[in-house]
């Protein structure tokens, strides 16, 4: 799984709304400390990568295809005679790597920066005119494979039927003509000045994506911003101020504060309050930011322990021309704690029998690599948080554990291995085969587990890695039940290097390149690459099968198997299988939430597959009334999922409280998958148990030790 790095619930832009708009954009050209890292990145990948691939005429066509979907992907941009020319040069882009010269992928994002503003600037200009709704026709929503325009008359036509149907799903909220014409004004102006604060690091960032996604899903350039978020998320901690910022409008806004963070306790911020100016020190000048890339003033915000950052304020209430304020924060070590482990307990009642489980969420595998290294006995590791939430769920008398790992695309393999000691004790836990074909296996020593009792994991296709790993292994020792859709299927390892250290460098210049160099085998002697982990009672889920995970990159390893280790199994769960089953498929059968679930996903399974939607005001307006009169019935029955009518604005054109409320919505949603693993898992205590069946927190088996 290609991940995302940023900094955790921090909505970056580039949108500059203080940017004066030129009539063209600027022409960016390529530094020369880029040509050096695509070099160094190239020579590195073509010698020590787990499968190499030679950087020759075939792979630089794909990185140019590849390059041009990052810019274009719905093909409503460039012109045919666009890609025409740019396919003059498709096995030139190795050359050019190799000869340290980036001058083509550069003059493609200028040819795409000229598009953009050519298309919002008729996008606007739409916007004088009036639509007919009452006319029969369509509009494509997924362009992915169509072809592109051929004409400047076929790429109006094009933008004519997007703008109408930005224009429609605001009229069917009940907008105004005048707040319609507002509020898509605003948006494509938006979209327009995103070109004018791009820099030559955006446009680089995209081609190496594009050249490390040829090479293998899995291959990742970072410059030095995204190396520094990536390290944040390892880590989950910061030097800042603990706020989380989001662009609005042009202000860099305070969204939320991190309990415990510096701006928290001071009482000197709120969410909605604006930062317009940064200053450094007790008497650095204020530097104002308004109309500043978010990613900048994030940057001038963090800085080291114990420094004193200025922000001049614009009071959430507050206009423009109001009256600013000066704070003074002192940084300090921020931790996220959102995105570490944590736990809840969930009542099971079923056939007169109540059950406590403990359910344990892990987002990420993440571990304090440095800190680790530098023998700091307290360093953050998701293994250690678990062992803590489960010595609290033991004294708390549960009756069975569920680890949920849905959306968990992995991180560190150490801690995915620690994780397993903690249910399954000492063992080996996963097998690596290098570009050599050398094979190690990573075991664990702890003599026995932490939670012996009844044991589930939830997972979805977004569990990946080391996700999969640990599933695998609680699969393979027959140690608890797998519940929910086929996981990702990343069975490839990575590792970072450092490209200043490669050509010693004194300063940082080059960035980082994380590369595959080996891949995973569960112990039962198959990998996890393509097919994943099969879950042992499926759920319904969002994904599509066929497009999503790793089975969907056309340069993915493929599936297959070494000798498997020896290993102990120590639990048998094959002997219940079909009863647990059977008791699932019950209960969910009589369960008016989850059928409710059930439908709701079949109904965005088939939205989300329509290739087109009606312009025609009343065929929409149908479409509506029936979404609506499906929402009442599920309000009445309290089930199904919690969703909202369309209001047709995208999120930054919210309110910032109608935007909380909507996520806390989300937060606070009835999650039925969450709570029928939970019920499983009590099932399993239950036949554990056998036909006597203790009072709640009583179980024998959650008690081990």
């Amino acid at each position: 799984m290609r991940i995302q790095f940023g900094l955790l619930g921090l909505f970056l832009s580039i949108t500059s709304h203080a940017h004066a708009l030129e009539t063209t954009p600027p022409v960016l050209e390529p530094l020369q400390r880029q040509e050096q890292a695509a070099n160094v990145s190239a020579q590195f990948l073509s010698r020590y990568a787990y499968r190499p691939v030679p950087l020759d005429d075939a792979l630089s066509a794909k990185i140019m295809n590849h390059f041009i979907k990052s810019l274009d992907a719905d093909r409503m941009l460039f012109m045919q005679a666009d890609i025409d020319k740019f396919m003059t040069e498709n096995t030139k882009v190795d050359d050019a790597i190799l000869g340290e010269d980036l001058r083509i992928p550069f003059s493609i994002f200028n040819v795409y920066s000229e598009r953009l503003v050519d298309r919002m600037t008729y996008a606007r200009s739409l916007l004088k005119q009036s639509f007919d709704f009452t006319v029969q026709e369509d509009y494509a929503v997924l362009r992915d494979k169509a072809p592109w325009a051929q004409s400047t008359t076929e790429s109006n036509e094009l933008w004519r039927k997007r703008v109408k149907n930005d224009w429609l799903r605001l009229k069917l909220a009940g907008k105004t003509d005048a707040a319609i014409r507002d509020t898509l004004d605003k948006r494509y102006k938006n979209i327009l000045e995103r070109v004018y604060s791009s820099n030559s690091d955006d446009v680089f960032q995209s081609f190496m994506d594009a050249y490390t996604t040829s090479v293998d899903p899995h291959t990742d350039y970072f410059g030095a911003a995204a190396s520094a978020e990536f390290d944040i998320s390892m880590k989950l901690s910061l030097v800042g101020i603990g706020a989380v910022l989001q662009e609005r409008d042009g202000y860099t806004t305070i969204r939320e504060l991190v309990p415990g963070g510096p701006a928290q306790l001071s009482g000197k911020l709120m969410v909605g309050d604006r930062i317009i100016g940064v200053g450094q020190g007790e008497s650095g000048a204020l530097k104002e930011v308004v109309g500043t890339r978010l990613s900048e003033v994030v940057q001038m915000i963090r800085g080291t322990e114990d420094s004193v950052v200025r922000l001049e304020i614009l009071p959430a209430d507050a206009g423009e021309s109001d009256s600013h304020r000066v704070i003074s924060l002192v940084r300090d070590k921020v931790s996220l704690e959102k995105q570490a482990a944590k736990k809840t307990i969930l009542d099971v009642n079923d056939s007169g029998t109540r059950r406590k489980i403990g359910v344990i969420t892990i987002p990420a595998f993440y571990e304090d690599f440095e800190a680790r290294r530098n023998g700091d006995e307290d360093y953050k590791g998701a293994s250690r948080d678990v062992a803590k939430l489960l010595r609290e769920l033991k004294q708390e008398e549960v009756d069975g554990v569920l680890i949920d790992l849905r959306g968990n695309g992995g991180g560190s393999l150490a801690e995915a291995i620690n994780l397993t000691g903690l249910f399954v004790g000492k063992g080996p836990v996963v097998q690596q085969r290098n570009a050599e074909g050398k094979i190690e296996v990573e075991s664990y020593d702890r003599p026995t587990p932490l939670w012996a009792g009844p044991l589930g994991v939830l997972i979805n296709r977004g569990s990946a890695s080391a996700s999969e790993i640990f599933a695998a292994a609680i699969q393979d020792y027959g140690r608890g039940v797998i519940v929910g859709e086929p996981s990702f299927g990343k069975g490839s390892v990575q590792t970072v290097v450092n490209l200043d250290r490669l050509v010693r460098n004194n300063k940082p210049k080059l960035g980082e390149l994380k590369f595959t160099v080996a891949q995973f085998f569960r112990v039962d002697g198959g990998t996890t690459q393509i097919r994943g982990v099969t879950a042992d009672i499926s759920l319904p889920g969002l994904s599509d099968l066929k497009t999503s995970g790793e089975a969907s990159f056309d340069n993915a390893l493929p599936w297959t198997q070494i000798k498997p280790v020896k290993h102990k199994v120590i639990g048998d769960l094959t002997s219940l299988l079909q009863q647990l089953q059977g008791r699932h498929d019950a209960r969910v059968k009589n369960e008016p939430d989850f059928q409710q679930f059930a439908e709701d996903i079949k109904e965005l399974k088939a939205l989300r597959d329509k290739q087109t939607i009606s312009l025609n005001e009343q065929e929409r307006r149908k479409e509506v009334a029936e979404q609506a009169r499906q929402s009442k019935v599920r309000e009445q029955t309290g089930g199904g999922m919690v969703g909202r009518d369309d209001d047709g604005l995208q999120a930054n054109e919210r309110s910032l409280t109608d935007d909380i409320a909507i996520e806390n919505a989300r937060k606070n949603a009835k999650d039925v998958l969450r709570q029928e693993a939970a019920a499983i898992v009590a099932d399993i205590a239950d036949l554990q148990d056998g036909a006597e069946k203790p009072a709640a927190g009583a179980s024998k088996s959650a008690m081990r030790d």
